[in-house]
């Protein structure tokens, strides 16, 4: 079963900017192997749910780790019992 996943990074507490933190995630979801699409507010990526959820458990790691200290991640999951993409979602325009 493939799901979709939005992922939104909120960088809170960084001695960054916050742009290079969330450029930090989208080069994790890149490295994932995992279809995605890179929007204004959040990044869209589908997959397995064993793969989706591990990418966000790791990007809240790594990110914490590397120059983070607070964040928040909104994520919106839509799961079915079927594959889900999210270019069907999008065919009509």
């Amino acid at each position: 079963m493939q799901i979709n996943a939005a992922i939104q990074l909120l960088p809170l507490k960084t001695n960054e900017d916050r742009y290079s933190v969330v450029d930090k995630a989208i080069e994790l979801i890149n490295k994932s192997g995992l279809n995605y699409k890179v929007c204004p507010f959040e990044t869209v990526v589908e997959g397995s749910p064993e793969l989706v959820y591990k990418l966000i458990q790791q990007i809240q790691t790594e990110i914490l780790k590397n120059g983070c200290d607070e964040l928040i991640l909104n994520i919106k999951i839509h799961a079915a019992n079927r594959d889900l993409s999210f270019q069907e979602k999008l065919v009509k325009y």
